[in-house]
Order: structure tokens, then C-alpha cells, then sequence
């Protein structure tokens, strides 16, 4: 994760100290460190949203982070992997090309990482919605090694532990993509975005985005059965300045649609 990107969500300061270690058990333990508060930096993308309370940051460059390597049904992401560096990795499903543009200009997916990413979304970001379709899992050390769905990480991301950081995400290939949104400008972020991951099996995940502080999980089933109505019901109350939520719940719909189409042989 990214110390710009966790400063902007909550905890503003202004950097005292700057740390570089060279293992993974010398980051662990500087992030463990509560006064003053400590946090992992990775693609430095929003550190201008500066603020009065100091804290120290743990640069992550020289980790070893920074592979992608295609394993059996997934591509292993390491966490400070810039956004740009997937976008042009060949193996890379073709539906998360656009999500991946949508999600920022050229010159921030230069510099802006995946883990960071993640841990800064909010509902609008299209590179996450489509990895909750996907079913994407984190790994972490903290200091064990573990890791997580991405669908349960995301509602908890303001109680993440001191000591704790993201390692990689694990990115299946096993299922068939497509990816839909509407937004005011073709180069805008979404007003709603539509995500829909379907296996061999016949498991059928569908993921929004375009509003809330997380895109949702509209559908994790074992068919494509009713799929435009759970788009309805995800967005019932999902207004703000940019839509109404009645007019969420039909564009969701239509691009649930829209998806399920595409994969439809």
C-alpha cells in the first residue's frame, strides 16, 4: 500500500522521516511503530495532500515488489507494480485494459502502484470493481504471511494494523471478462461501471462501481439467473451529485446486460 494514498484517506500529516530498508522484516518493523505514526510508500501519487500531524514513511522500492509473473490460473502482482506496468503486461486479460485507463492518466499509472490503488479506492474506481468481479486475493505479511479476498479487505481498509503490508494481489485468468461503464466524457471515471467474471463452472460474479466509498458486489452465484435484477438492487439508494439512483439502477441493468451478452457465445 501507498502512504500518499493512506494519507489521503483519513490520515493527513507531513513526512518527518524517510525510511529505505532493504528486507521485508526491516519494513514490517519500522510499519510497526505507532508514535509517530508510520505508513508504506510506494508510488508517492497524492503526497501534496499534505497536513499538521507528522508521520514517517517506509519506501518500498527496494523490495522486490515490483514482479508480475503469470502462475497457473493467475497473474501474481507484486504491490509497488505501477498501474501502467500491468496495463502493458501481455499476458493481461484484455477486458482490464480500459479499467486500468480509466483509472488515471498516463502520467499517474506511471507512478501510482496497485497496492496503493487499492487501498485508496473509493466506488469509482474501475481497476478495483473489476478485480471484485474477478475474485482477486491480497497476500500480506504482518508479520506472518497471509491473505484476503479482496471483497472482504476493502470494507476494513481504515482498521488495516500497524505492521502490516500488502505484498502482492493474485489476479485469476480462469474466467471470462467483460467490462462496461457510462460516464459523462470517455476519459471520465464512471457514473456506473458493470464488471462480470464468469468460470467454466458456471460461477458468475458481477461487480459495480460509480458510487460509495467501495464498488459492490451485486452477484456471486452459481448462474447467470436474475443478474440484471441484483444490478437494480445494488444501486437502490444510490444517489449523489453525479446521478440519481433511479437512473443508476437502469444503467446498472443494461450494462449487467450488456456483459452477459458478451460472454454469451
Amino acid at each position: 500500500m501507498d502512504a500518499s494514498d493512506r494519507i489521503s484517506s483519513g490520515g493527513n500529516g507531513m513526512i518527518t522521516a524517510y525510511h529505505r530498508p532493504h528486507s521485508l522484516d526491516e519494513a514490517l518493523t519500522l510499519l510497526s511503530r505507532r508514535n509517530p505514526a508510520t505508513y508504506p510508500l510506494g508510488g508517492g501519487t497524492l503526497l501534496s495532500h499534505g497536513g499538521p500531524e507528522a508521520i514517517e514513511v517506509v519506501d518500498l522500492q527496494g523490495l522486490g515488489l515490483d514482479h508480475i509473473e503469470h502462475v497457473g490460473n493467475a497473474i501474481q502482482v507484486g504491490a509497488t507494480v505501477t498501474l501502467q506496468a500491468l496495463l502493458e503486461y501481455e499476458d493481461l486479460p484484455p477486458a482490464l485494459q480500459p479499467a486500468l485507463k480509466l483509472e488515471a492518466p498516463l502520467n499517474l499509472r506511471n507512478a501510482a502502484t496497485v497496492a496503493g490503488t487499492i487501498v485508496a479506492a473509493d466506488g469509482r474506481s474501475t481497476f478495483t470493481t473489476i478485480l471484485l468481479a474477478l475474485d482477486a486475493r491480497l497476500t500480506f505479511m504482518n508479520p506472518q504471511s497471509g491473505s484476503s479476498d479482496l471483497g472482504d479487505f476493502l470494507p476494513l481498509r481504515a482498521r488495516i494494523l500497524p505492521g502490516t503490508l500488502i505484498t502482492g494481489i493474485e489476479v485469476p485468468t480462469n474466467a471470462n471478462l467483460a467490462f462496461e461503464y457510462v460516464s459523462r466524457t470517455p476519459a471520465d471515471k464512471p457514473i456506473v461501471c458493470a464488471a462480470l467474471a464468469q468460470w467454466q463452472s458456471g460461477r458468475t460474479r458481477l461487480a459495480l462501481g460509480g458510487y460509495g466509498s467501495t464498488p459492490l458486489l451485486a452477484m456471486d452465484g452459481t448462474e447467470a439467473d436474475g443478474l440484471e435484477a441484483a444490478a437494480r438492487n445494488v444501486f437502490h439508494e444510490a444517489s449523489d451529485p453525479w446521478g440519481s439512483a433511479d437512473y443508476r439502477m437502469d444503467v446498472a441493468a443494461t450494462l449487467a446486460g450488456r456483459c452477459l451478452e458478451a460472454l454469451t457465445p
